[in-house]
């Protein structure tokens, strides 16, 4: 669940290492959905028996699935600015694919708080690292630096 957070704080905040996320579980029905949505439909993502010959034995999740699970995650480990009315996602600074995710696995997402800063009064830029990790793999999924605005009251 997101913290709250007062804007005299927000200093305070800065460097700050989240908790987990839970654990979430990538299932073939959900990379078959995402390739429909985005025209991706490369065997390694949806062909089992095809990909199954591969170096990697098997389906593997589409990285912008992976990235896209980010805003499933920021729901437990966001911040939340006392008073917020709106948050908006900014993009990316960095985006690294650094390993394949198996159908099947589990993924989780940790955070860290690189920057927050108050731009004008009541719009506080944040700018967070963002890693996604699979179960047992010791290299994660893949690393982000994450900006989001909030505007708070």
């Amino acid at each position: 669940m997101p913290q709250l957070i007062k804007k005299q704080e927000i200093d305070q905040y800065i460097g700050h290492i989240c908790e987990p996320t839970d654990w979430f579980e990538v299932t073939q029905d959900q990379v078959d959905t995402f390739a429909d949505c985005t025209l991706d439909r490369q065997f390694i993502h949806t062909d089992p028996v095809v990909a199954a010959q591969t170096p990697f034995g098997g389906t593997i999740a589409h990285g912008f699935l992976t990235l896209s699970m980010l805003s499933h995650f920021a729901e437990s480990f966001g911040l939340i600015i006392e008073g917020i009315y709106m948050g908006v996602n900014k993009g990316f600074d960095k985006v690294r694919f650094v390993s394949p995710v198996p159908v099947g696995s589990k993924i989780r997402g940790h955070a860290t708080i690189l920057d927050i800063n108050e731009k004008r009064p009541g719009q506080f830029d944040f700018k967070i690292e963002v890693t996604v990790e699979i179960e047992g793999v010791e290299k994660p999924a893949l690393v982000a630096e994450w900006l989001s605005v909030q505007m708070a009251k």
